[in-house]
């Protein structure tokens, strides 16, 4: 294989559409260094996995020797981008634009070089064109091609209103891809729409389009949803060595090759060697350890992935207890609490139909032994370590 279609295989690695792929290797095939646009609105940024898969796209472009524009749309945070949204978007105000970027900067630095990352701001060159220049973009398009956008459309089909600054956005994205001249542009598969904008707006100002590749959203940890704080189904870059390395361990088997191919750094020969290996009857845990454990270097150190694997070990395959787990006393009423009424006061469960349903699962262990009656009643004075699933611990003392 060729430098050339070595290049192209990493930087398809993962995606979802690339248009045009043939574009791609053209440009790759002229050995220049690629002007690699990612545009990112500021609101209120807290990452997690899922937020990193376009990251980790620009690293693979940056370590290829390409540069990569890391783009902070404070113009276009200010707007709110409409995608995916059933409801106009508050915009933001300057001040949290530009707290919120430094705090974007901050994390996006885990896995970026920030000596060779180009950080721009889109207002340096949205607020030169004026209101007139303004009025000259909204007249690139029509109300017609902007209701071609799936959002818009529902929302318009919903009754629910779309405010005209809106169809700006779309408009503005593109127009940073004609002041950046930019030969590749990354994005989510949500914002096809806004991506060939560029295209559009390059052409009819006379530069090359810019070629357009799209990222998954990447599926929770319950492997049907995307990754979302709300649904509690993330890890976040912000969690303990600890969590994070419970949170990858608990994945399914299937999931954990698509983790690899959005989330890690290792070669495609280095992860095709792992399925070889899976496929050959090498346990599938043994593998997710390493994903663990890379994932853990990389947004806190190599000494706490090392440790929060010892942990990993101690507590799961030696039945030790975690250091950290919470103690607190609960009231019993009458002299007893039920084990489902304390389970979810305990914080361990977020119901007592959860608790019902994880302790007919065999989930749920008191001192180390399942419980099997969903009707157990503690009596009061009681202390013991309940436990809910492999990784919620608390210490509870029925007063």
């Amino acid at each position: 294989m060729s430098d050339v279609s070595q290049a192209f295989a990493e930087l398809k690695r993962g995606s979802d559409e690339i248009l045009l792929e043939e574009e791609l290797l053209e440009k790759l095939k002229q050995g220049k260094p690629l002007k690699i646009k990612a545009g990112f609105d500021p609101t209120a940024p807290d990452l997690h996995l899922g937020h990193t898969v376009l990251i980790n796209k620009l690293r693979q472009f940056q370590q290829q020797g390409h540069e990569v524009i890391f783009l902070i749309g404070d113009f276009t945070g200010m707007i709110g981008d409409p995608t995916g949204k059933n409801v106009t978007r508050k915009p933001l105000t300057k001040e949290d634009v530009l707290a919120n970027a430094e705090t974007y900067k901050e994390q996006v630095f885990k896995i970026l070089d920030p000596a060779k990352t180009r950080v721009e701001f889109n207002s340096s060159w949205m607020e030169q064109l004026g209101a007139a220049g303004m009025l000259k973009l909204a007249s690139r398009q029509t109300v017609a091609r902007m209701m071609e956008r799936d959002d818009f459309k529902k929302r318009y089909t919903n009754g629910q209103s779309i405010a005209i600054h809106e169809f700006m956005y779309p408009l503005v994205q593109g127009w940073d891809s004609v002041a950046l001249e930019a030969d590749v542009e990354l994005g989510g598969t949500d914002q096809k729409f806004n991506l060939l904008m560029g295209r559009e707006l390059q052409k009819s100002e006379g530069q090359r389009p810019q070629t357009v590749l799209m990222m998954p959203l990447l599926e929770g940890l319950d492997g049907v949803q995307k990754m979302s704080k709300s649904l509690g189904n993330y890890i976040g870059i912000t969690d303990t060595p600890t969590e994070m390395f419970g949170k990858v361990m608990s994945i399914s088997d299937e999931l954990m090759w698509r983790y690899f191919d959005l989330l890690s750094f290792k070669p495609l020969e280095e992860i095709a060697a792992y399925k070889a290996k899976v496929a050959e009857g090498a346990n599938p845990r043994d593998v997710k350890i390493d994903l663990a454990k890379e994932l853990i270097a990389r947004f806190h150190s190599e000494q706490a992935a090392e440790a929060a694997h010892q942990e990993f070990i101690n507590r799961f395959q030696k039945g030790a207890l975690p250091d950290d787990m919470p103690e607190l006393t609960l009231a019993a009423e009458n002299g007893e609490i039920a084990i489902a009424n304390l389970l979810k006061e305990a914080g361990l469960v977020a119901s007592t139909s959860e608790a019902m349903r994880m302790i007919k699962q065999g989930a749920a262990k008191i001192d180390g032994e399942k419980v099997t009656d969903n009707k157990l009643m503690i009596d009061q004075g009681a202390t013991a370590v309940y436990q809910v699933g492999k990784r919620k611990f608390a210490k509870v003392t029925v007063n």
